[in-house]
Protein backbone atom coordinates (compact mmCIF):
# COMPACT_ATOMS: atom_id res chain seq x y z
CA UNK A 1 0.00 0.00 0.00
CA UNK A 2 1.42 3.37 -1.21
CA UNK A 3 1.19 6.16 1.27
CA UNK A 4 1.93 9.96 0.34
CA UNK A 5 4.29 11.75 3.09
CA UNK A 6 4.86 14.95 3.23
CA UNK A 7 7.56 16.78 4.68
CA UNK A 8 10.02 20.06 4.45
CA UNK A 9 13.20 19.67 1.97
CA UNK A 10 14.85 20.62 5.46
CA UNK A 11 18.52 18.58 7.03
CA UNK A 12 16.43 17.72 10.25
CA UNK A 13 13.25 15.95 8.43
CA UNK A 14 16.03 14.24 5.90
CA UNK A 15 17.67 13.19 9.16
CA UNK A 16 14.23 11.73 10.52
CA UNK A 17 13.32 9.75 7.52
CA UNK A 18 16.49 8.84 6.26
CA UNK A 19 15.48 4.95 6.86
CA UNK A 20 12.54 5.11 4.91
CA UNK A 21 14.43 7.03 1.96
CA UNK A 22 17.26 4.53 2.46
CA UNK A 23 15.14 1.26 2.72
CA UNK A 24 16.84 0.63 5.91
CA UNK A 25 13.61 -0.88 7.99
CA UNK A 26 11.05 -3.48 7.20
CA UNK A 27 7.87 -1.09 6.22
CA UNK A 28 5.69 -4.44 6.44
CA UNK A 29 3.81 -3.74 3.16
CA UNK A 30 3.45 -0.26 3.23
CA UNK A 31 5.60 2.13 0.29
CA UNK A 32 5.82 6.18 0.95
CA UNK A 33 6.08 8.31 -1.73
CA UNK A 34 7.93 11.27 0.05
CA UNK A 35 6.55 14.94 -1.41
CA UNK A 36 8.73 18.13 -0.30
CA UNK A 37 7.68 20.94 0.33
CA UNK A 38 8.07 23.93 2.78
CA UNK A 39 5.66 24.02 6.35
CA UNK A 40 3.61 26.98 5.25
CA UNK A 41 2.86 24.94 1.94
CA UNK A 42 2.32 21.72 3.84
CA UNK A 43 -0.02 23.69 6.45
CA UNK A 44 -2.10 24.58 3.31
CA UNK A 45 -1.80 21.06 2.39
CA UNK A 46 -3.30 19.73 5.34
CA UNK A 47 -6.04 22.16 5.63
CA UNK A 48 -7.48 20.40 2.66
CA UNK A 49 -6.69 16.53 4.12
CA UNK A 50 -4.42 15.93 0.90
CA UNK A 51 -1.48 14.25 2.47
CA UNK A 52 -1.86 10.44 4.19
CA UNK A 53 0.82 11.43 6.70
CA UNK A 54 2.01 14.99 6.81
CA UNK A 55 4.29 17.37 8.84
CA UNK A 56 2.76 20.46 10.06
CA UNK A 57 2.87 23.08 12.60
CA UNK A 58 1.24 21.89 15.48
CA UNK A 59 -0.14 26.09 15.23
CA UNK A 60 -2.05 24.56 12.30
CA UNK A 61 -3.61 21.82 13.91
CA UNK A 62 -6.74 23.39 15.00
CA UNK A 63 -7.21 24.05 11.16
CA UNK A 64 -6.53 20.61 9.89
CA UNK A 65 -8.00 18.59 12.65
CA UNK A 66 -11.32 17.49 10.87
CA UNK A 67 -8.98 15.31 8.86
CA UNK A 68 -6.11 14.34 10.46
CA UNK A 69 -4.83 12.58 14.28
CA UNK A 70 -1.71 14.07 15.67
CA UNK A 71 1.04 11.05 16.20
CA UNK A 72 3.22 11.50 19.37
CA UNK A 73 6.28 10.79 17.15
CA UNK A 74 8.24 12.64 14.83
CA UNK A 75 8.06 16.08 16.41
CA UNK A 76 10.41 19.39 16.24
CA UNK A 77 10.88 20.46 19.58
CA UNK A 78 12.98 23.57 20.87
CA UNK A 79 14.28 22.86 24.24
CA UNK A 80 15.52 26.42 25.76
CA UNK A 81 15.80 27.62 21.87
CA UNK A 82 13.79 28.07 18.72
CA UNK A 83 12.84 30.66 15.93
CA UNK A 84 14.67 33.96 16.04
CA UNK A 85 13.67 37.56 15.53
CA UNK A 86 16.68 39.54 13.92
CA UNK A 87 17.57 42.87 13.14
CA UNK A 88 20.08 44.20 11.30
CA UNK A 89 23.13 45.42 13.51
CA UNK A 90 22.35 48.56 13.35
CA UNK A 91 18.09 48.77 14.19
CA UNK A 92 18.11 49.38 18.21
CA UNK A 93 14.27 49.82 18.50
CA UNK A 94 11.83 46.78 19.21
CA UNK A 95 10.54 46.39 15.87
CA UNK A 96 6.97 46.86 14.66
CA UNK A 97 6.92 45.18 11.72
CA UNK A 98 8.75 41.42 11.26
CA UNK A 99 8.16 38.94 8.21
CA UNK A 100 7.31 35.99 8.83
CA UNK A 101 7.07 32.93 7.26
CA UNK A 102 3.49 32.00 7.11
CA UNK A 103 -0.01 32.55 9.34
CA UNK A 104 0.05 28.76 9.88
CA UNK A 105 3.67 28.49 11.40
CA UNK A 106 4.12 27.74 14.92
CA UNK A 107 7.18 30.78 15.07
CA UNK A 108 3.91 32.98 13.92
CA UNK A 109 2.24 32.13 16.74
CA UNK A 110 4.49 32.48 19.16
CA UNK A 111 5.53 35.37 18.05
CA UNK A 112 2.21 37.10 18.08
CA UNK A 113 1.97 35.74 21.91
CA UNK A 114 5.29 37.55 22.59
CA UNK A 115 4.22 40.40 20.96
CA UNK A 116 0.59 41.06 20.21
CA UNK A 117 0.99 44.27 18.57
CA UNK A 118 3.60 43.25 15.73
CA UNK A 119 2.68 44.14 12.28
CA UNK A 120 4.21 40.84 10.04
CA UNK A 121 4.55 40.51 6.44
CA UNK A 122 4.31 36.80 5.23
CA UNK A 123 7.44 36.31 2.66
CA UNK A 124 9.03 32.81 2.00
CA UNK A 125 11.26 31.47 5.01
CA UNK A 126 14.29 31.37 3.13
CA UNK A 127 13.98 34.83 1.74
CA UNK A 128 13.52 36.34 5.19
CA UNK A 129 17.28 36.91 6.31
CA UNK A 130 18.57 38.50 3.11
CA UNK A 131 15.22 40.44 3.05
CA UNK A 132 16.14 42.09 6.65
CA UNK A 133 19.70 43.06 5.69
CA UNK A 134 18.61 44.57 2.27
CA UNK A 135 16.12 46.85 4.42
CA UNK A 136 13.40 45.82 2.60
CA UNK A 137 11.94 44.46 5.98
CA UNK A 138 12.87 45.90 9.28
CA UNK A 139 13.21 43.11 11.29
CA UNK A 140 12.56 38.90 10.39
CA UNK A 141 11.48 35.78 12.01
CA UNK A 142 14.23 32.80 11.18
CA UNK A 143 13.41 29.37 11.26
CA UNK A 144 15.26 26.75 9.98
CA UNK A 145 18.92 26.67 9.65
CA UNK A 146 18.63 30.61 9.81
CA UNK A 147 18.65 29.92 13.47
CA UNK A 148 22.34 29.28 13.37
CA UNK A 149 23.81 31.65 10.54
CA UNK A 150 21.96 34.74 11.68
CA UNK A 151 25.24 36.28 13.54
CA UNK A 152 27.55 35.57 10.41
CA UNK A 153 25.23 37.26 8.28
CA UNK A 154 25.06 40.40 10.54
CA UNK A 155 22.11 40.05 11.88
CA UNK A 156 21.22 40.89 15.19
CA UNK A 157 19.01 38.96 17.68
CA UNK A 158 16.45 40.57 19.30
CA UNK A 159 14.30 37.25 20.85
CA UNK A 160 15.47 33.59 20.74
CA UNK A 161 10.95 32.38 21.23
CA UNK A 162 11.86 29.13 22.47
CA UNK A 163 13.98 30.69 25.33
CA UNK A 164 11.16 33.40 25.96
CA UNK A 165 8.63 30.24 26.00
CA UNK A 166 11.02 28.02 28.19
CA UNK A 167 11.16 31.34 30.84
CA UNK A 168 7.51 31.75 30.39
CA UNK A 169 6.04 28.27 31.15
CA UNK A 170 9.12 26.12 31.87
CA UNK A 171 7.91 23.76 28.96
CA UNK A 172 9.96 23.53 26.15
CA UNK A 173 8.17 25.07 22.75
CA UNK A 174 6.32 22.21 20.60
CA UNK A 175 7.13 23.44 16.96
CA UNK A 176 5.92 21.11 14.58
CA UNK A 177 4.59 17.29 14.05
CA UNK A 178 3.79 14.99 11.95
CA UNK A 179 -0.25 13.95 10.94
CA UNK A 180 -2.18 10.95 9.98
CA UNK A 181 -5.16 10.92 7.97
CA UNK A 182 -8.10 9.62 9.54
CA UNK A 183 -8.67 7.07 6.68
CA UNK A 184 -5.97 5.41 8.16
CA UNK A 185 -7.17 5.90 11.41
CA UNK A 186 -7.74 1.48 11.78
CA UNK A 187 -3.90 1.26 10.79
CA UNK A 188 -3.07 4.01 13.00
CA UNK A 189 -0.69 2.42 15.70
CA UNK A 190 0.68 0.22 13.26
CA UNK A 191 1.82 3.80 11.09
CA UNK A 192 3.38 5.25 14.27
CA UNK A 193 5.16 2.77 15.31
CA UNK A 194 6.94 1.98 12.21
CA UNK A 195 7.80 5.92 12.05
CA UNK A 196 9.20 5.66 15.26
CA UNK A 197 11.20 2.65 13.99
CA UNK A 198 12.53 4.79 11.38
CA UNK A 199 13.25 7.53 13.91
CA UNK A 200 15.29 5.22 15.93
CA UNK A 201 17.14 3.56 13.24
CA UNK A 202 18.44 7.04 12.25
CA UNK A 203 19.35 8.61 15.78
CA UNK A 204 21.17 4.99 16.12
CA UNK A 205 22.79 5.60 12.65
CA UNK A 206 23.90 9.00 12.83
CA UNK A 207 27.00 9.15 10.88
CA UNK A 208 25.09 7.40 7.99
CA UNK A 209 21.91 9.39 8.14
CA UNK A 210 23.91 12.65 8.83
CA UNK A 211 25.46 11.98 5.43
CA UNK A 212 21.78 11.52 3.93
CA UNK A 213 20.58 14.71 5.39
CA UNK A 214 23.56 17.06 4.21
CA UNK A 215 22.18 17.51 0.58
CA UNK A 216 19.31 19.30 2.29
CA UNK A 217 21.46 21.02 4.53
CA UNK A 218 21.25 24.88 2.46
CA UNK A 219 24.54 26.60 3.99
CA UNK A 220 25.34 24.50 6.65
CA UNK A 221 28.64 22.48 6.92
CA UNK A 222 28.97 19.27 8.53
CA UNK A 223 29.32 20.18 12.10
CA UNK A 224 26.42 22.69 11.74
CA UNK A 225 24.45 20.45 10.02
CA UNK A 226 24.99 18.11 12.95
CA UNK A 227 23.73 20.55 15.26
CA UNK A 228 20.68 21.37 13.54
CA UNK A 229 19.84 17.51 13.09
CA UNK A 230 20.95 17.49 16.96
CA UNK A 231 18.29 20.53 17.92
CA UNK A 232 15.38 19.18 16.56
CA UNK A 233 15.59 15.12 15.86
CA UNK A 234 16.12 13.82 19.48
CA UNK A 235 14.24 12.29 22.40
CA UNK A 236 10.99 14.92 22.10
CA UNK A 237 11.07 13.62 18.41
CA UNK A 238 11.24 9.95 19.53
CA UNK A 239 8.21 10.47 21.97
CA UNK A 240 6.95 13.57 23.22
CA UNK A 241 5.71 12.01 26.42
CA UNK A 242 3.53 13.89 28.77
CA UNK A 243 5.47 16.87 29.05
CA UNK A 244 5.70 17.71 25.40
CA UNK A 245 1.70 17.06 24.86
CA UNK A 246 1.30 19.71 27.66
CA UNK A 247 3.42 22.11 25.72
CA UNK A 248 1.28 21.73 23.00
CA UNK A 249 -2.11 21.63 24.92
CA UNK A 250 -0.81 24.97 26.86
CA UNK A 251 0.57 26.86 23.35
CA UNK A 252 -2.61 26.17 21.77
CA UNK A 253 -5.03 27.04 24.67
CA UNK A 254 -2.99 30.26 24.97
CA UNK A 255 -3.07 31.37 21.22
CA UNK A 256 -6.97 30.69 21.43
CA UNK A 257 -7.05 32.66 24.72
CA UNK A 258 -5.38 35.62 23.04
CA UNK A 259 -7.87 35.13 20.30
CA UNK A 260 -5.63 34.05 17.49
CA UNK A 261 -6.81 30.53 17.25
CA UNK A 262 -10.66 30.78 16.80
CA UNK A 263 -11.50 27.64 17.61
CA UNK A 264 -9.84 24.66 19.73
CA UNK A 265 -10.91 21.11 18.86
CA UNK A 266 -9.49 18.17 21.14
CA UNK A 267 -6.15 17.18 20.44
CA UNK A 268 -6.41 13.19 19.32
CA UNK A 269 -2.92 11.74 19.76
CA UNK A 270 -1.99 8.21 18.51
CA UNK A 271 0.76 6.43 20.39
Amino acid sequence: MELTLAHSPDADDAFMFAALSLGKIDTRGFTFRHVLADIETLNRAAREGIYDLSAISFHAYPYVARHYLLLSCGASVGDGYGPVVVTREEERETPSLVAVPGEWTTAYLALKLWSPKVQTVTLPFDRIGEAVKSGEVPAGLLIHEGQLTYAREGLRLVVDLGVWWQEKTGLPLPLGGNVLHRRHQEKASLLSSLLREAIAWSLAHREESLNYALSFARGLDRKEADRFVGMYVNSWTLDLGPKGKEAVRLLLEEGHRQGIIPHLPPLEWVE
